[in-house]
């Protein structure tokens, strides 16, 4: 079982993985989370002006991924070449969806997870003063790709 687990090494200890060998291609990775709220609470939101709790969310998702091997004890620090996080608000929730690419020798999906992760708990942040219901849920990898 152990064997499987790419961090891990033949003893069971834990490694960074060696990716050294692997060519640099060109990667991109989506993730999404949803923040599920009070209607009222998604009504505020919209009312806010520019500047308001989503696009400081969708700030900090970029911020969160610029950091994320300071984060994530195992992950290779990566120069990422682009990042993107929308935070689009529905009925009784925020979809939030980050897009993270690089060009590299690893892949970039857990800096698009980091900067889901990280733009839904900010907007949590933002709106738990009138909102004592909410729930973060739903992070996941929507897509990766390499070429």
């Amino acid at each position: 079982m152990s064997s499987d687990l790419s961090h891990l090494d033949e003893t069971g200890r834990v490694h960074m993985v060696d990716v050294g060998g692997k060519p640099v291609q060109r990667r991109r990775a989506t993730a999404a989370a949803t923040v599920r709220m009070a209607p009222a609470t998604v009504k505020l939101l919209r009312q806010l002006p520019k500047g308001d709790a989503l696009a400081c969310a969708e700030v900090a998702g970029i911020m969160a991924a610029k950091r994320t091997s300071e984060l994530i004890p195992l992950c290779h620090p990566l120069p990422l070449t682009h990042v993107s996080v929308k935070a689009e608000p529905a009925d009784s929730s925020v979809a939030i969806v980050a897009v993270a690419e690089t060009t590299a020798q690893t892949g970039v999906e857990m800096e698009a997870l980091t900067a889901a992760s990280v733009a839904a708990l900010t907007l949590y942040d933002m709106v738990k003063g009138v909102d004592s219901e909410l729930v973060v849920e739903d992070i996941r990898l929507v897509e990766k790709t390499k070429s």
